[in-house]
């Protein structure tokens, strides 16, 4: 009866063992017992399911939601879609070379006019030119930054405060200019003390910063910012590294759009061209002229590629924009939201486990399923004419942009295409995995671990490991 006993032990005991797969091992590590998580991985074009759990649940996917909006672009524009950003002038140009009338830059959402990461950086020199092209040497009008094709909310309603006014939560208007980010130069003292303020780059002389921030032995910027577009008041929180001559932090340009037209202006006049009023930013009423020169961002593949591999959320956030456009003008979020999930939809995507709010996943009232991200990736692997452009627009693993210590040494370097995303207590990565002359979808979403991101990272690197070792 004993040995009978123990027999049937030892068997439930292998038998409980061997039912243990990696996703078991991954979802009940103390890490994440109280932890939401959306997880499904299988073959690319539905085919065999590797591992899934709660893949039809819709959690925070933070950074992941830009594989959503890119797609989206791509599968509605085309890979070779650029912005045009029009330069008009209304009214007439006289004998005596005089512009009778104003000179209008008109927006379409271009996010690359003046970017770091594209685009070319001396534009305004080619703007200057074709307006001396065009026989102007004096304008009597103004010089008008017409945005008025997005509405003048600027930042989303479902952004948290401490946010707003930062680099990475830059305003989305008709006209963005210089990644709508400043760079504030500071000088840090002993700990303890106010940093003093030295310089803006660029020079914003009508920005007040109500400084509240503390030197401290940290050796990271800790610096946030908290002010909203349009307004010139920006309040400085958190921490710097003490005893620095010089520490740069970043935030939002509070009117990119007037930046650019006053900056326009002041080129126009160091050329040699008159100009008799000062610079305006317009955000609702559409000005019309005669084209004079017409700037081209550069092809759509590219800003796709910069908004994935860096998980650009100034870029992002402006294609989430003029996705509404079909909605009507001025372009709303609403309408972005409304052009996504009607185009996912009309494809057989299930779009009920599609909760958005904005472009870039910053907010945490998105929410999507591991089943919808997975049914989007198999598509445009699959399906999608711009299957290519889309799969090149990813980082690789332990190779390039926010996945570049990802599995980083691993036998999984080099073979992983994928999207991470990371906000406060969410932890995700979505994508493809290139193994034995095979291709896998796989996202793994995680909201409120116990531990660090760091932490959750690790043990999804080690999942993807033990599931494709």
């Amino acid at each position: 009866m004993k040995k009978i006993f123990f027999n049937v032990f030892v068997s439930f005991f292998v038998l409980n063992l061997v039912a243990q797969t990696p996703v078991d091992n991954f979802i009940h590590h103390p890490l994440l017992k109280n932890a939401n998580v959306s997880l499904l991985i299988r073959e690319t074009g539905k085919g065999k399911v590797v591992g899934r759990y709660n893949a039809n649940k819709s959690i925070i996917p933070a950074s992941t939601l830009k594989l959503v909006t890119t797609a989206s672009a791509l599968e509605l524009l085309g890979p070779n879609f650029r912005f045009q950003t029009k330069l008009e002038i209304s009214g007439n140009v006289t004998k005596e070379h005089v512009l009778q009338g104003n000179l209008i830059i008109k927006g379409s959402g271009d996010p690359t006019l003046g970017s770091e990461f594209l685009g070319e950086k001396n534009f305004l020199d080619q703007w200057v030119l074709a307006i001396k092209q065009a026989g102007i040497s004096k304008i009597e009008g103004k010089i008008i930054a017409d945005a008025s094709i997005y509405n003048q909310e600027g930042v989303s309603p479902f952004w948290i405060w401490e946010d707003i006014g930062n680099y990475y939560a830059p305003s989305i208007f008709g006209i963005s200019y210089l990644d709508n980010t400043f760079r504030l130069v500071l000088r840090s003292g002993p700990i303890g003390t106010t940093p003093a303020i030295i310089r803006t780059l660029p020079d914003l002389p009508d920005l007040v910063i109500e400084n509240y921030l503390k030197s401290s032995k940290i050796t990271f910027d800790s610096a946030y910012f908290c002010g909203m577009p349009n307004s010139n008041l920006r309040r400085l929180y958190g921490e710097i590294p003490a005893n620095r001559a010089e520490f740069v932090v970043k935030g939002d340009i509070p009117n990119p759009v007037f930046l650019l037209a006053k900056q326009f202006s002041d080129k126009l006049i160091q050329s040699g061209i008159t100009v008799n009023n000062p610079p305006v930013a317009e955000f609702s009423t559409p000005f019309d002229g005669q084209v004079v020169y017409t700037h081209f961002s550069p092809p759509l593949r590219d800003i796709i590629k910069q908004t994935n591999e860096r998980s650009n959320n100034h870029y992002a956030e402006c294609l989430f924009r003029y996705l509404g456009l079909g909605e009507g003008v001025p372009v709303t979020g609403r309408g972005g939201v409304k052009t996504i999930r009607n185009l996912w939809k009309l494809k057989g995507l299930p779009v009920d486990q599609l909760f958005m709010c904005d472009g870039s996943g910053l907010s945490p009232m998105n929410a999507v399923s591991a089943q919808f991200i997975t049914e989007l990736l198999d598509y445009m692997y699959s399906k999608s004419a711009f299957s290519k452009d889309f799969f090149n627009s990813l980082p690789i693993a332990g190779k390039t942009g926010t996945l570049v210590s990802f599995l980083a040494g691993t036998p999984l370097e080099g073979k992983v295409f994928a999207k991470s995303g990371s906000i406060e207590k969410v932890k995700c990565y979505a994508g493809y995995v290139k193994n034995e002359g095979k291709t896998y979808t796989f996202v793994v979403m995680v909201n409120n671990a116990q531990g660090t991101s760091r932490a959750v990272t690790k043990k999804i690197e080690e999942l993807l490991l033990s599931v494709f070792k």
